[in-house]
């Protein structure tokens, strides 16, 4: 999530509810994109009002992978790749250049690491720790957690590639 940080608590903590109830009463977990749809049309009432929220809503269901983005305006989109807040058109040069959909999982996260490490290090509003986890069928995967410094000295000076 990207945005302010009371919105983004606040919208992540509803949409758990609602996705809980939803499972409660069907007895089976809602869809990625269910979620994301719910989410969107829940921002939507509250369009131009000054919310500041960008997500991603991404999960695994009886469809397979799935990733969606959702604004604080309420627009919805699927995909493959996306990057949400201040930095991702720093993220979006790295990603642009170099992702393809076949990449090998180990290249994939030195590619997310870059390309947050980008964002971070060109935009004021972001940075701290690049955190990456990895969606599989069977659940969350906790891939590493860097530090944009440690980053740093690691990517200085160096390519895309």
């Amino acid at each position: 999530m990207a945005g302010g940080a009371a919105d983004c608590s606040f919208w992540q903590r509803l949409l758990a509810r609602q996705c809980r109830v939803y499972q409660l009463r069907n007895k089976q977990r809602i869809s990625v994109a269910a979620a994301s749809k719910l989410l969107a049309n829940m921002v939507y009432q509250y369009k131009g009002m000054g919310l500041s929220m960008g997500t991603m809503i991404c999960g695994w269901d009886k469809k397979g992978p799935g990733l969606y983005y959702v604004d604080n305006e309420g627009n919805r989109v699927s995909g493959d790749v996306f990057s949400v807040g201040s930095g991702s058109v720093y993220a979006y040069g790295v990603l642009d250049r170099v992702y393809k959909p076949d990449l090998e999982p180990a290249v994939a996260y030195d590619l997310a690491r870059r390309a947050i490490y980008h964002a971070t290090y060109r935009d004021a509003y972001s940075g701290g720790t690049v955190t990456l986890y990895h969606v599989r069928e069977s659940g969350w995967e906790r891939i590493s957690a860097d530090d944009v410094s440690d980053l740093h000295v690691k990517f200085q000076g160096e390519g895309c590639e």
